[in-house]
């Protein structure tokens, strides 16, 4: 296996947290039992993949980054939590105002 960049070990180092900390979910949304399929989640996740060409692999690590850079959370799981709490106003309140609005 090729050495990972320091980026790529970061990513997979927060999906393992994920992982024992029982929060990693799969793209089914179902919770990861397996510590083999984490750490598969992992390398695809950081872009550190042998089952995908180069170019998926840049491609992952960029919007693997991009959504930790933007706080980790869509704006539908922000709204999800804003329904939760009854916030009037939340469909029309963009993400940036819907995370305001949670704190």
């Amino acid at each position: 296996m090729a050495k990972q960049s320091g980026r790529q070990k970061a990513v997979v180092e927060r999906v393992l947290h994920e992982f024992k900390q029982g929060t990693l979910e799969s793209g089914s949304g179902a919770k990861v039992k397996s510590r083999r399929q984490a750490v598969a989640i992992g390398l695809s996740e950081a872009g550190a993949s042998d089952r995908q060409t180069p170019a998926e692999n840049r491609k992952r690590l960029r919007t693997t980054e991009a959504r930790q850079a933007a706080g980790g959370e869509t704006k539908a799981s922000l709204y999800a939590r804003a329904r939760a709490r009854n916030i009037p106003g939340r469909s029309r309140m963009s993400k940036a105002a819907l995370i305001r609005a949670l704190e």
